[in-house]
């Protein structure tokens, strides 16, 4: 029987679950946005709430409240361990969701399923995430790279037509 079983086990032992979605809430809070398992992003996102929550009650202490803010932050690196991640969340992140009662991250099922074991995909990635976008140079560069290839794959097959 499975009652008042709520924590979703993966088919992992605790310790690699909880490496695992450490990892993973890690890199959600950094690129804020990853592919991954359906029954992941579920899990993933009941993590990743309740630390987002954890960062924004250190919006509301004050400044004399030092101890509070200081327990805070090392209670999110329990699961965080990237400490320019955790700068993120508590400086950028919080903010953003100051006014936000819950509901920080937004999970879209993908209509295919991963080769191997055809297990369900779904992208996980926070509500109000911010989107940045290549300089026009590198986007310049990234174009000319992606022409210079083009042109010398049509360069090789050309060289084995003339070769058979």
């Amino acid at each position: 029987m499975k009652h008042k079983n709520s924590v979703r086990q993966l088919g992992r032992t605790h310790e690699h679950r909880k490496a695992m979605f450490s990892n993973m809430v890690t890199s959600l809070f950094d690129k804020e946005r990853i592919i991954t398992t359906k029954q992941k992003a579920k899990e993933l996102k009941r993590v990743s709430e309740r630390l987002i929550t954890r960062a924004k009650r250190n919006l509301e202490f004050s400044e004399s409240e030092e101890g509070k803010k200081l327990h805070n932050k090392r209670m999110v690196m329990k699961h965080v361990h990237n400490r320019d991640v955790v700068k993120k969340l508590f400086e950028d992140i919080a903010s953003r969701f100051k006014d936000r009662k819950g509901g920080y991250t937004r999970i879209y099922l993908l209509g295919r399923r991963r080769a191997g074991d055809a297990a369900e995909m779904a992208i996980i990635e926070l509500v109000e995430r911010r989107i940045v976008e290549a300089a026009p140079a590198e986007k310049k560069a990234k174009k000319e790279k992606k022409e210079k290839k083009e042109t010398k794959e049509k360069k090789v097959k050309k060289n084995k037509k003339e070769k058979a």
